[in-house]
């Protein structure tokens, strides 16, 4: 069975034709449960979400700040395992038609088999990866197995990345780039800085490939700055605390939605 990369190609193009940027949230798996966590994933697209990212909690999130580390642990601690996150990309997809990718690092993939973990986030439906610490030098395997399977492989690039290595990084990619809008690790802030304006130009010198932009942003305002310059933005962090601040899920999921509308109606103010 062939993945979804075709399918998110088409939603960030129709985000383009509306001249508009698509919004892209991301959610862990397993949190606050793992029937929880589908059923949040199912209010930002329902809130007006384009592209959802699943996150595969990880004990050691190298690019992730304290929202998500938190909500990692809650993940890790109810025994989340690879299988529930692909049940999640499987039934958020199922349920909405909308593109869903899986964020990961790269070890609990090499643990898993990279074969298998391909095989299966494509029966899932998953539009693909986005591999934040897998060098590009070291991602033939994966590619090779995305590709056969129909998988997108987003990689990250940084405000730090030379141009030459740039031109690296988006050949070997598909899907989009994810672009961090600042140095450091995920989480709200108050301003999403020039930084990222200025990687996203540099970035499309590159590559034809949509350039979404994560890391920093929480609110419309915000939203709607970044969709300014960039094809995509991606929100984290602010879906996260919302779940974890609530008093049950139900609150949870009602914020994560009203939310996801917000930042919809941003992107959609450029």
């Amino acid at each position: 069975m062939s993945g979804n990369i075709e399918l998110l190609s088409a939603t960030l193009a129709k985000a383009r034709s509306e001249d508009r940027a698509a919004l892209v949230a991301y959610l862990p798996a397993g949190f606050p449960t793992v029937d929880g966590g589908i059923e949040a994933v199912k209010a930002v697209i329902a809130g007006g979400a384009d592209v959802v990212e699943v996150g595969l909690p990880h004990s050691d999130p190298v690019l992730d700040g304290a929202i998500i580390q938190t909500a990692d642990d809650i993940a890790l601690r109810g025994g989340v395992k690879i299988a529930d996150v692909l049940r999640t990309v499987r039934e958020a997809h199922e349920a909405t038609g909308a593109p869903v990718l899986v964020m990961t690092y790269w070890n609990p993939i090499d643990r898993y088999g990279v074969e298998r973990f391909a095989t299966e986030l494509a029966a899932a439906g998953g539009a693909g990866c986005i591999l934040p610490d897998l060098p590009v030098q070291e991602s033939a395997l994966w590619r090779e197995h995305a590709d056969k399977h129909g998988l997108a492989t987003v990689f990250v690039v940084a405000p730090s990345s030379k141009d030459e290595r740039l031109a690296t990084i988006t050949a070997a990619g598909s899907g989009f780039v994810y672009a961090a809008s600042l140095m450091g690790v995920t989480g709200t802030r108050e301003s999403v800085g020039h930084e990222a304006r200025e990687l996203v130009g540099r970035t499309r010198t590159t590559t034809e490939l949509p350039v979404c932009v994560g890391l920093g942003v929480s609110n419309a305002v915000q939203a709607k700055e970044v969709a300014g310059f960039a094809d995509g933005v991606i929100v984290g962090s602010a879906f996260v605390k919302l779940l974890l601040d609530a008093p049950d899920l139900p609150a949870g999921l009602a914020a994560v939605r009203a939310l996801a509308g917000e930042l919809a109606d941003g992107v959609r103010r450029s």
